[in-house]
């Protein structure tokens, strides 16, 4: 069967099976390969996918179901080459280990901080609650949100390009990356 859909802002055509998973779909006919999979069970939720703005399990909906709409993932949340808050967050606040988990977690991330730019953590560790991460106890991933709900998009750049500060003081570590080496 013929299915279209927009992916990340770009609308594709393809000739699928009807039992064709989405997340197999994402991952083999597009070659998106950052929407992991994991348990098929939805219990994991590494799986995660952005359609029409709302967090969904890409092992329990079929690639056909997802026609005709918005699906956004891990690799549509930087744009024009600036990562997304949610991406700033999770390397500032270091939530990821393994990763695996990571892009269905700031999937989910950014649905809700569509939704509620400034939720508290009860609300932060509601929304991923659907999500299983084996590497981090979670305080880090709840962290990262935070960071990108205090830093929305625009204000990224600006962070980037400041100094960083060492935690807990006031003191500044100059970004010295593109500062030339003189003998």
């Amino acid at each position: 069967m013929q299915i279209s859909m927009t992916v990340n802002g770009n609308e594709v055509v393809s000739e699928v099976e009807p039992r064709v998973l989405l997340v197999h779909y994402i991952r083999d006919v597009l070659g998106l390969t950052g929407t992991h999979w994991g348990c098929d069970t939805t219990n994991c939720g590494t799986c995660v996918v952005l359609m029409d703005g709302q967090p969904v399990k890409s092992c329990t909906v079929l690639a056909a179901m997802a026609a005709g709409h918005d699906i956004r993932t891990v690799e549509g949340l930087a744009t024009a080459g600036t990562l997304d808050p949610v991406q700033q967050g999770f390397m500032e606040e270091h939530g990821l280990q393994c990763g695996f988990c990571t892009p269905g977690m700031m999937l989910t991330a950014r649905a809700l901080l569509d939704k509620n730019p400034h939720p508290d953590d009860t609300e932060i560790r509601k929304a991923i609650s659907g999500q299983i991460c084996r590497c981090t106890g979670y305080a880090t991933i709840v962290r990262s949100i935070q960071w990108a709900a205090a830093h929305p998009a625009g204000a990224v750049a600006d962070v980037a390009a400041t100094d960083e500060v060492i935690e807990g003081t006031d003191t500044a570590i100059p970004d010295i990356a593109d500062t030339e080496v003189k003998a």
